[in-house]
């Protein structure tokens, strides 16, 4: 593997062939919030040339050139744009006419009523892929309704299945829903279509909707309950903090340690490295759940005898399958994460590295976020629009 490969960082001008396995894919994202923006930002790691519409409401030139906070718009460039000005669609159309793929997460007509939607561009542009992220879908009773992560995960039972037992279900912040199940989804379902392109197919709509990204993720429970491995009660099941030996501990100091012995192996690693247990208590069969409690109960005295980094630095070069619940600060600085430089730095930002990795196509951080209208007349430019027609939009509002 090049030392390209190794970090993630490195910069594309510095030669060695093509950055990320999308290079040449051309992306048009219609900016959003949330998932939307994170497939695109996914796309853009990977190679992808992803061209951002912002609002034209939203220019500040000032800006331009000064570092923007929100890391999930890394990647590509901004035009800006009013949607609803006839010189607008123009403009939307001249650069989706020239693209792969265009991403976008309005409520279901949205796109249709600018003139923008999936008929009106693939007409326009035969080999698009059309990609579309909400979290009802396209269609079904609640997919003109407004909704965000929580309700998604309501609704297809995995936010019934999060949380301590005898307690109200725990939103996993918005890392499951949007991310996990939409955004990663979508960037999923684009390149499948892009591959299918690619073979001779014609382009196609993607409707990649929360809902069925989450029902997705689930398949494994699904499963569990179907062999009578798993019940619906939260907080009972092997891996749901159900079981003492795939859970949390409170250390001396306040901090946590994450266990995850599954297997009996890892278990009797961790017993032999601990000491387990404390003069006093007994260890009960941890096969039994009906032994669970009296478990836990021992193996919380134990852990809160030392402080997480005490643990660690007994733990955690061994197969205990024990970790540190490092905060967001820590985590860049872990050796292990750090050696493989999981975290970057990049335009001022220490930030999460492009994954996954690959050995002959490796991806970079090219751009860091733009600010929206950053590169209007360069990326229009590009499209085929001339000099003094650019200049005739943004006089008339249409552009900015």
């Amino acid at each position: 593997m090049s030392e390209r490969a190794h970090h993630p960082d490195a910069d594309p001008s510095a030669g060695g062939g093509p950055v990320g396995p999308l290079t040449g894919v051309r992306v048009v994202e219609l900016a959003g919030i949330g998932p939307g923006p994170f497939a695109a930002m996914m796309l853009a790691d990977l190679g992808a040339d992803v061209i951002r519409v912002d609002r034209a409401t939203d220019v500040d030139p000032a800006a331009f050139g000064t570092p923007h906070p929100d890391l999930l718009n890394r990647g590509r460039r901004s035009v800006a744009v009013d949607l609803k000005s006839p010189g607008g669609r123009e403009a939307a159309r001249a650069v989706i006419g020239g693209a792969d793929a265009l991403i976008e997460g309005f409520r279901p007509g949205v796109t249709e009523r600018l003139g923008l939607g999936p008929a009106d561009c693939l007409a326009a542009n035969p080999r698009l892929v059309y990609g579309r992220m909400t979290g009802w879908g396209q269609d079904g009773p609640l997919a003109p309704h407004a909704g965000h992560d929580i309700d998604y995960l309501a609704l297809t039972g995995a936010l019934h299945g999060i949380g301590r037992a005898g307690e109200r279900p725990v939103p996993p912040m918005n890392l499951l829903g949007d991310f996990g199940g939409g955004g990663m989804m979508l960037a999923l379902g684009v390149v499948a279509a892009l591959y299918a392109v690619r073979a001779g197919a014609p382009g196609q709509v993607v409707d990649a909707a929360i809902v069925d990204g989450v029902s997705v993720l689930s398949t494994m429970i699904h499963s569990l309950r179907g062999a009578g491995r798993w019940q619906d009660p939260r907080g009972v099941n092997l891996l749901d903090g159900g079981a003492p030996f795939y859970d949390t501990y409170e250390c001396a100091d306040g901090r946590h340690l994450a266990v995850g012995a599954l297997e009996p192996r890892f278990y009797d690693e961790l017993v032999r490295r601990t000491g387990f247990p404390l003069p006093g208590d007994d260890a009960p069969e941890r096969a039994d759940p009906a032994n669970w409690p009296a478990l836990r109960a021992a193996w919380a005295r134990l852990f809160r005898t030392r402080t997480r980094d005490e643990w660690t630095a007994l733990l955690g070069d061994s197969d205990a399958c024990v970790a540190p619940v490092l905060d967001w600060a820590e985590a860049p600085r872990h050796p292990h994460l750090a050696a493989r430089r999981v975290f970057v730095e990049h335009a001022g930002a220490t930030q999460p590295a492009p994954a996954p990795r690959f050995s002959g196509t490796p991806t970079a951080l090219r751009r860091p976020p733009p600010h929206p209208g950053e590169h209007t007349d360069e990326v229009l430019a590009e499209a085929g629009l001339a000099a003094d027609r650019i200049a005739a939009l943004r006089a008339a509002g249409a552009i900015a």
